[in-house]
């Protein structure tokens, strides 16, 4: 795996350090006071969610995000990988995803005392398309290069809507007739950031990241189907040699890694959930090989399903 700090978007921001370190502070603070135990929770504002860990993790934690995202840091330190590359995000530090990605998630920076603290927004790409005109009146810039994963400083002005955002949820009035508002600010101060135009990206219906996020609502849905790639290709408007290249610009995977990624997420689910076995899982999520099944599942996982399971189960208390 490699740790593309090269390709991290370094924002010189005009605001004074000094106060994005004052403000990520409050951030914490706040979140905090909404996550009373370990985990993510998600909030009465809809596509709004906290994280909370108090340890570091010993091993990777595979997830899947269904949504295009921002996350911010508040406090602590993560590591998440996405296909092949890893991205380190510290305080006061987002990270900008503009498809949904099956991914991997370590806590690197956390304790009792000083948990790991973020909090999440789905990105809708409807409102982006809405509000594109008003911040590009002229058009949007030519993107060059698309990356599965974006990661910059954050910018004060973001951490202080988001900070408002949260504290909405103190008056139920606040949250119907405030927190819209705030939400379509943090998007336009995503719009007007440096990313700003990878940001806009995803409300383009002829866009790169449009036409991949099709294939990828696709697999979402039918990942236990067989696919071919060539369908995929016309589903997003491309030749079958165009879609393969910006799939894997966007995503960091080739279209067979990202449905063997969703593929293997979800046997596992069913077998630590459900008491399932490996055999019934694997044919549920669309393999038809065991043997076949038990190595994708040993290489992603690095253990063989039954040891693997028998693990998590130890680790999380749930009864065999």
């Amino acid at each position: 795996m490699s740790i593309p700090d090269e390709h991290s978007v370094r924002h010189a921001s005009g605001n004074a350090e000094g106060s994005l370190e004052a403000e990520t502070p409050r951030l914490a603070r706040l979140i905090c006071a909404h996550t009373p135990h370990d985990g993510g929770l998600n909030l009465p504002i809809p596509g709004l969610y906290v994280n909370r860990y108090s340890q570091t993790d010993a091993n990777w934690v595979n997830s899947i995000f269904n949504f295009p995202l921002l996350l911010i840091v508040a406090q602590g330190a993560k590591a998440v990988t996405v296909g092949q590359e890893v991205y380190r995000i510290g305080s006061s530090r987002m990270l900008i995803f503009p498809v949904a990605l099956p991914v991997a998630l370590q806590t690197t920076q956390a304790s009792y005392s000083k948990p790991f603290l973020s909090v999440g927004l789905n990105l809708d790409a409807q409102r982006i398309t809405e509000l594109v005109p008003k911040v590009y009146p002229q058009g949007l810039p030519p993107v060059r290069q698309w990356r599965a994963s974006y990661v910059t400083s954050a910018d004060l002005s973001i951490v202080n809507a988001v900070t408002r955002i949260l504290e909405c949820l103190h008056n139920p009035s606040d949250v119907e007739l405030l927190a819209p508002l705030v939400m379509d600010e943090i998007l336009i101060r995503l719009l007007r950031s440096p990313i700003g135009v990878r940001v806009a990206e995803m409300g383009f219906a002829d866009s790169c990241v449009q036409q991949v996020a099709k294939a990828v609502a696709w697999l979402l849905d039918n990942f236990s189907q067989q696919m071919k790639i060539a369908d995929l290709a016309e589903l997003a408007h491309m030749s079958v040699s165009s879609f393969n290249e910006h799939f894997k610009a966007v995503t960091s995977m080739s279209p067979l890694q990202y449905q063997k990624a969703l593929r293997l997420q979800e046997a596992r689910r069913l077998m630590l959930s459900r008491q399932m076995d490996a055999t019934t899982a694997c044919r549920l999520v669309g393999y038809v090989s065991d043997s076949q099944f038990s190595r994708d599942y040993s290489r992603f996982f690095r253990n063989p399903p039954r040891r693997d399971i028998a693990r998590m189960r130890q680790q999380t208390h749930i009864p065999g």
